[in-house]
């Protein structure tokens, strides 16, 4: 599935208060890649690092939920998927090619 094709198929599915959209949906990605994080945390503690393929399986699940999301957010702001991994690509091929890949800011 194609990047924008996926983000007008998420559209369809958006149920949230549209005057309200930027926040929720913004709101919305730090809650699940926060459960992201919480089930990659509990693998560290009960299970000495080791993912189950049940978990590997919980994760991806969440990462379809990020992605929603991500795509929601997008939208709201008036960009397709396509625009944001293209302006992602553009930036890090940009510090590739200064060498500055590794460090902080935004802004290198």
């Amino acid at each position: 599935m194609f990047m924008n094709s996926y983000q007008a198929a998420a559209r369809e599915t958006a149920v949230y208060p549209a005057d309200m959209g930027v926040v929720y949906t913004a709101l919305g990605l730090n809650g699940e890649a926060g459960e992201i994080a919480d089930k990659v945390k509990k693998v560290l503690r009960d299970n000495n690092g080791e993912m189950s393929l049940e978990t590997q399986d919980e994760v991806m699940q969440e990462l379809g939920d990020v992605l929603w999301y991500v795509a929601m957010l997008a939208w709201e702001l008036g960009y397709t998927l396509r625009d944001v991994a293209s302006a992602n690509i553009a930036k890090l091929s940009d510090r590739q090619d200064r060498k500055v890949l590794h460090g902080s800011g935004d802004k290198r």
